[in-house]
C-alpha cells in the first residue's frame, strides 16, 4: 500500500462547519515532529464536535484500511481487515528517502506503547522487517550486487527492567517480585539517558532482557549510525508522571496499539502457560499484576499521535 494514498483526515469524524479547512503539506507532521513521511492532516474549526462512529474507508490495491477519529484531540485511529495491511502501511510511512538515509545526523525515533498482549513486539518487528526489505529497492546509490545495511531496528523496553537483586533489596521483596512488570520495577532514567545518547551521538549500546535468567543483559543491542528508523516498544512510554514524561518527549512519533483488555489478557494467559506457569498461577498473576498494569497503560493512550487497532485474524 502506497502511504501517499493513506489519509488520517479528521474531517471524516467531524460535523460540518462553515470554517474552511487548512491543509498541511503531505509529509508534514504537526509541530514538534520530524517525520520522513506522514499521513496528511486537515485542521478544522476547533469548535466542531466529533461525530463518533463515522469512518473513511481507503482502498488501494484491493486492500481496505480505515482511519477514524475517536477523541476530541483528533488522534487518528488506524484499523484494517488484517494486521498485514497495517504493517505494510506503517512501513511505507516510515521508509526514509535515500537523501535522509545518507545523512548521519538523521534519526527518527518512534515510541510504540500498549498493554501486555496488544502485539507491540510483533508490530515493531514486522514494520522494521518490511522497511529493511523495501529499502534496497530504494537505495539506488548502493551497488546492486551489495546488500545495503539495515536502516531500521527495534529497541525493546524490556532491557530496562530492574535486576532481580534490586527487587530483593526493596522494602517488600515479595511484593516487588509479584508486581514485576509494574512501572516502578523498571529504570526509566536509564532508558531516558539511552535515548538522549542515541539522539545526540547517533548510536548507542542498549540492554536486552534474558527471559531465561530473568535479568537484563548490558550492552547487548547496538543501534548504529546506519539505523535511521528506531522503534522503541514498551508498556509505559507515554505515562504522564515523573521520568516517564521525559521519556515520552524523546519520540518523533508516538503510536499506541489498542486492544480489548479481555482479549489481551487471554493472550498473556497463554504466554504465561507456555513458559511453564501452572494455569492457576498464571490466572492469579494476570489479576494481581497484568490487568492493573494494562488498565494504567490504557490511560496513556490520550498522549499518542496514532492509535492502531490490534485484531485477531
Amino acid at each position: 500500500m502506497d502511504v501517499s494514498s493513506l489519509s488520517t483526515t479528521p474531517r471524516a469524524c467531524l460535523s460540518s462547519s462553515s470554517t474552511e479547512s487548512t491543509p498541511l503539506k503531505r509529509g508534514e507532521l504537526p509541530s514538534g515532529h520530524h517525520g520522513f513521511l506522514s499521513f496528511s492532516w486537515i485542521r478544522r474549526n476547533a469548535n466542531a464536535q466529533p461525530v463518533f462512529g463515522k469512518t473513511r474507508s481507503l482502498v488501494q490495491n484491493k486492500t481496505s484500511l480505515k482511519v477514524l477519529c475517536s477523541q476530541r484531540r483528533e488522534i487518528p485511529v488506524v484499523e484494517a481487515r488484517c494486521m498485514d495491511e497495517v504493517y505494510d502501511a506503517l512501513a511505507q510511512r516510515l521508509l526514509p528517502t535515500s537523501a535522509l538515509a545518507s545523512n548521519v545526523n538523521v534519526k527518527h525515533i518512534v515510541g510504540l506503547a500498549g498493554p501486555p498482549g496488544a502485539g507491540k513486539s510483533t508490530l515493531a518487528a514486522e514494520v522494521v522487517r518490511r522497511i529493511n526489505k523495501i529499502w534496497p529497492q530504494k537505495a539506488s546509490s548502493f551497488d546492486s550486487q551489495v546488500k545495503p545495511p539495515d536502516v531500521a531496528t527495534v529497541l525493546p523496553m524490556d532491557g530496562f527492567h530492574l535486576y532481580l537483586s534490586q527487587l530483593d533489596a526493596m522494602e517488600d521483596p515479595k511484593e516487588a517480585h509479584a508486581r514485576r512488570g509494574a512501572p516502578w520495577t523498571f529504570n526509566p532514567l536509564l532508558l531516558l539517558n539511552c535515548l538522549k545518547n542515541l539522539r545526540n551521538q547517533g548510536s548507542v549500546y542498549a540492554p536486552s532482557f534474558d527471559h531465561g535468567v530473568g535479568d537484563p543483559v548490558e550492552d547487548d543491542i547496538l543501534v548504529g549510525l546506519q539505523h535511521k528508523v528506531v522503534i522503541v516498544d514498551g508498556n509505559y512510554l507515554f505515562l504522564d508522571g515523573g521520568v516517564w514524561k521525559d521519556v515520552s518527549s524523546m519520540f518523533d512519533e508516538k503510536w499506541f496499539i489498542e486492544v480489548d483488555l479481555d482479549t489481551a489478557m487471554q493472550r498473556v494467559l497463554k504466554r504465561h502457560i507456555s513458559t511453564g506457569k501452572p494455569p492457576d498461577v498464571a490466572k492469579w498473576r494476570i489479576e494481581y499484576n497484568d490487568r492493573p498494569n494494562a488498565e494504567l497503560i490504557m490511560k496513556s493512550k490520550k498522549n499518542a499521535d496514532l492509535v492502531i487497532k490490534s485484531i485477531d485474524i
